[in-house]
Formats: C-alpha cells, sequence, structure tokens
C-alpha cells in the first residue's frame, strides 16, 4: 500500500524534530539538576534532614555509666583494717524495648523531614519548568511580535505606493504607522519581560543572573499518560506532603509506645570497690590484713510511682495521631480540589492549542487575501490591520495555550509526587 504524500510529509516532520524535542528536554533536565545542586534553600531542607538522622544514635544510645570515688578522711575500721577509699561504678537500663522505641520516634520524624525536603525539591523543579516555559513564550512572542512588525511594515510599503500614486488618501499610512508604534512598543516591554524573567530562572538555579538559557524553537508536546483516577489514586500514595504527614503520624504511634515503656521501672547494676589499708591489730589473719574489698553485683531499680506524667505522656501521643490524620484528612481533600482544577485546565488547554492552530491558518489566508484585494484595489486597509491583529493575537494564544499545557503538567507531576 502506497503512503500519501501528506503522510511522508508527517513522517519527514518527526525525523527531523524529534531529535529537537529530546536535546531541548535535555537541556531542561540540566537545569533541574542545577538547581537541585545549587538552591540555598533546598540545601537548608536536606541539612534539616540529615540534622534529624544524627538524632537517631543519640536516642538510641544508653545513659553514660556513672563512676564515683569517695575518699574516707576519717578512716573506718573493719576486721581487715581500715577503709581509706571506695570506687563505684553504675550503669542504668531502660525497660525492655525503650530505647528502640525512641529509636523508631527519631527515624520517623527522620524520614518526615525527608518528605519535606522532597517536596521542596519537587516544587523547586515545578518552579524551574513553569520559569523555563515562561521563557520559552516571552521568546516566541518577541519572535511573533518581530514578525508582525515585519508584515505591517510591508503593507505600510503598500500603503506608501498608494499614496504615492494618488490613489489613495496618507490616512492608510498613518493608521500603519500607529499600529506600528504600538507593536514597537509592545515589542520592547517584551524584551524588558525577557530580562526580568531570566534573572528569575538564573536565581532559581543560583547561578549568575544573566546566565545565557537555552530555549527551544518549539515546544515538546508532551501528554499525559494515565487516566484521571490513576493520578488521583497516585496523589493519596505517593505526594510528598502527605507521606511527610504518614510518618508524623506513624512518630506519635511511636511516642505512645515510648510513653509506657518510660512508665516501666529503670533497672540499674553496679560493683563497688573499696581500698583497704593494712591494720595494726595482731588479730588480724597476715593474708587478709589490708587486702582490698569488692562487692559484686549492686543491683537498683527505679519506681514510677507518679503515673499521672506518664499516662499524659500516652494521651498526648493519641491526641497528637489524632491531630496530624485530621490534617492527612485536609490535606488530601484540598490537594484533590487543586488536581480537579489543574486537570480542568489541562483539558481546556488542549481545546485552546487546536482551536488557534486553526484560528492562525484562516487568519494567514485572510490576510494573504486582503493584501491582493488591497494591493489591487486598495480597498478594506481597516480590515488589514483587524486581521493582522487577530493574527498576532491567535498566533500569541497558540504559543501560550502550548506553554500552559507543559506547565498543567508539571504540577500534575508534583502533585502526584513524581
Amino acid at each position: 500500500m502506497k503512503l500519501n504524500k501528506s503522510i511522508y510529509f508527517y513522517v519527514f516532520l518527526i525525523f527531523i524534530l524529534f531529535p529537537q524535542f529530546v536535546y531541548a528536554q535535555d537541556e531542561l533536565n540540566r537545569y533541574l539538576e542545577i538547581s537541585a545542586d545549587n538552591n540555598p534553600e533546598l540545601k537548608a531542607k536536606f541539612n534539616e534532614y540529615l540534622a534529624a538522622l544524627e538524632v537517631v544514635p543519640q536516642v538510641k544510645s544508653l545513659p553514660d555509666p556513672q563512676l564515683t570515688f569517695a575518699y574516707f578522711i576519717q578512716p573506718v575500721e573493719t576486721r581487715l583494717g581500715p577503709q581509706q577509699a571506695s570506687f563505684s561504678l553504675k550503669q542504668m537500663f531502660p525497660w525492655f524495648g525503650t530505647l528502640s522505641a525512641r529509636e523508631d520516634v527519631a527515624v520517623k520524624n527522620a524520614k518526615a523531614r525527608y518528605e519535606d525536603f522532597e517536596d521542596a525539591k519537587s516544587n523547586l523543579f515545578f518552579e524551574v519548568k513553569t520559569s523555563y516555559y515562561d521563557l520559552y513564550f516571552i521568546k516566541q512572542a518577541i519572535r511573533i511580535t518581530a514578525s508582525n512588525i515585519k508584515l505591517l511594515n510591508t503593507i505600510r510599503d503598500i500603503a506608501i505606493i498608494k499614496v504615492e500614486s494618488g490613489s489613495l488618501s496618507a490616512v492608510d499610512q498613518l493608521r500603519a504607522d500607529m499600529e506600528l508604534l504600538d507593536l514597537e512598543n509592545s515589542l520592547a516591554l517584551l524584551k524588558d519581560k525577557w530580562d526580568v524573567n531570566l534573572v528569575k530562572f538564573n536565581k532559581l538555579l543560583n547561578i549568575e543572573k544573566y546566565s545565557e538559557v537555552v530555549i527551544p524553537e518549539e515546544l515538546w508536546d508532551d501528554d499525559l499518560t494515565y487516566t484521571k483516577q490513576s493520578f488521583l489514586d497516585s496523589l493519596q500514595q505517593n505526594n510528598h506532603q502527605i507521606k511527610n504527614l504518614d510518618y508524623l503520624i506513624k512518630s506519635y504511634e511511636s511516642k505512645e509506645v515510648l510513653a509506657k515503656k518510660t512508665g516501666m521501672p529503670n533497672i540499674s547494676v553496679g560493683v563497688d570497690y573499696i581500698m583497704i589499708g593494712t591494720s595494726d591489730n595482731n588479730m588480724v589473719d597476715p593474708v587478709l590484713n589490708g587486702q582490698d574489698a569488692i562487692l559484686f553485683p549492686k543491683i537498683g531499680i527505679t519506681i514510677p510511682l507518679y503515673r499521672k506524667k506518664y499516662t499524659a505522656m500516652a494521651k498526648e501521643a493519641v491526641l497528637m495521631q489524632e491531630a496530624f490524620k485530621n490534617k492527612k484528612l485536609a490535606k488530601i481533600n484540598s490537594l484533590e480540589s487543586i488536581f480537579e482544577k489543574v486537570f480542568k485546565e489541562y483539558e481546556d488547554v488542549n481545546r485552546r492549542i487546536d482551536l488557534y492552530k486553526k484560528q492562525e491558518i484562516l487568519a494567514e489566508r485572510a490576510i494573504q487575501m486582503l493584501e491582493t484585494e488591497y494591493s489591487t484595489h486598495g480597498k478594506d486597509f481597516e480590515e488589514i490591520l483587524r486581521m493582522e491583529k487577530r493574527l498576532l493575537r491567535y498566533s500569541l494564544e497558540l504559543e501560550k495555550a502550548r506553554s500552559d499545557k507543559q506547565a498543567s503538567i508539571a504540577f500534575i507531576n508534583y502533585l502526584i509526587g513524581k
């Protein structure tokens, strides 16, 4: 079966444009890597996570052993000789499972910090992407406006020829001049806007503010690849803000266990060493005279009599669990509402792209016909200007829709923690 010429043309375009789109996306990915390495706010979040990890070895360690020394100013006589000094070494052991419960609390808090860091990174990537798409749109707006200035200059030249030939009044030329001034002013504003957004983009990357940014000539046209319900399911499971709340809930579950363990007795084990001097008493056995004494073992226990504080600790943990569960539910509701809005915007932007593509083609054809009519009969100059404005608007709206589409996809990916 033979392919018609139009299919050959589209296949040719795919092979020509696809490497350009891949290269442009690689450039954006490179900027994302730079922002992840350089952004100071993201570094701060990561350091907070690292600091939370350092809490783990602190809480899972035993209390420091206690060593005491006593010197007897007035020696105490014993049957082996006078006691001169003593050493005492004691180690406290928390109730079984207390240290592991403390460790669980610290680990869950560290994981919550990590999700906080991941959310900050995802948000940074979203800001970098949207800033990049804004730069793309401004670049295209500059190109389109400059092209319209060139087109209007051509129309103005035709008007000048007709005015000089006496077939038209100078009003058409003045109208063209007025329109050109407006477009040139718009072009100047767009160039100023480019500088402002360039600085914003580079500051997100924390690099020199006027560093050059590689922007594609045409933006890629990615689409969402999953169903709406799949995105909603992924949002509940993978959104970093929700996962942060999940770990905080788990940390308070561990705190509840810890409160109960803390209310159990602590056990201490120790040893005493007593230094004994030589006795002058002849009744003392010479073999035992002055022999030091070691008393082992010495065991102690703390009795947690005041139960109110331990009960309050457990109740606090339970209440905080409920609080964060409610926060999680409120966050899910809020994010799902935001998702619904963004998903509708994504669907709307696809319709806008199709609409403005068609409108742009029709406006270009209309201008060509009007230019021919004007060159031949000198009619409908105002309609040419009006149609030229429409072409400018349709072209700008098309590029804005392309930019908005990728921004919507970027935000949806942020919501689902991608």
